[in-house]
């Protein structure tokens, strides 16, 4: 990445301010991948508290993940929460992927992955082609404990917004940046307190425009 020297000096000062701000997060276990990738897939698009809903509501109404895999579109949509393109889209990438599971594994597992090795494992995630680099990541970091930095896409635009990434750096050449900056030791802190301030910004940006349409309702 251009400037890389500059960039890696800003984003260390940010990075101490997070630590200083926030407490360091636990880190979740997943003893089973497939379900690093579950979570990875329905949080992408949504914050971890409605992630967090989400997932229970999940384990709460399917009889596991094979009756997830069978269900239909619309079931699914409903389970997640409100019909919305992204919603239906993870929907359809969550029964995408299980079924690729269940035709390579003969079963709806990825404990097979934990054996293979962090390099293989991400080549066996990659090549079936179903989920997104970010469910992937995610999977890597909390489940292989590889050294991955997941970024949503409210986190780029946290970084890009905060002047810590070149602004002409695609989401490559980020990732790897980060890799560089950030040690496998840190990784999941350093992803989870840049997501926890993505989140907490987009929310204040929809209380503004609330208050804001409120406002203007009461003058009508």
């Amino acid at each position: 990445m251009k400037d890389s020297r500059e960039y890696a000096r800003k984003l260390r000062k940010f990075y101490r301010s997070l630590k200083r701000k926030y407490a360091r997060p636990e880190c979740p276990v997943y003893d089973d991948p497939i379900d690093a990738i579950i979570y990875g897939t329905i949080s992408e698009k949504i914050t971890c508290r409605a992630a967090d809903a989400a997932m229970r509501r999940c384990q709460g109404y399917f009889v596991g993940l094979n009756d997830l895999r069978v269900s239909r579109t619309e079931e699914i949509v409903d389970v997640l929460g409100e019909d919305t393109p992204d919603t239906r889209d993870t929907a359809l990438t969550l029964t995408r992927f299980l079924y690729s599971i269940f035709d390579r594994y003969n079963a709806v597992s990825l404990k097979a992955l934990k054996k293979a090795g962090k390099k293989p494992a991400r080549q066996i995630l990659e090549k079936l082609n179903v989920v997104t680099d970010f469910a992937i990541d995610y999977c890597m970091l909390t489940s292989l404990q590889a050294h991955a930095i997941p970024l949503t896409r409210r986190m780029i635009e946290c970084l890009s917004s905060d002047d810590l990434v070149h602004p002409d750096a695609d989401e490559q050449q980020i990732k790897g940046f980060l890799a560089r900056q950030v040690s496998a030791e840190d990784a999941y802190q350093f992803y989870a307190l840049l997501r926890t301030v993505s989140e907490a910004r987009r929310t204040r940006k929809r209380q503004k425009a609330a208050a804001k349409t409120k406002k203007k309702a009461k003058k009508k």
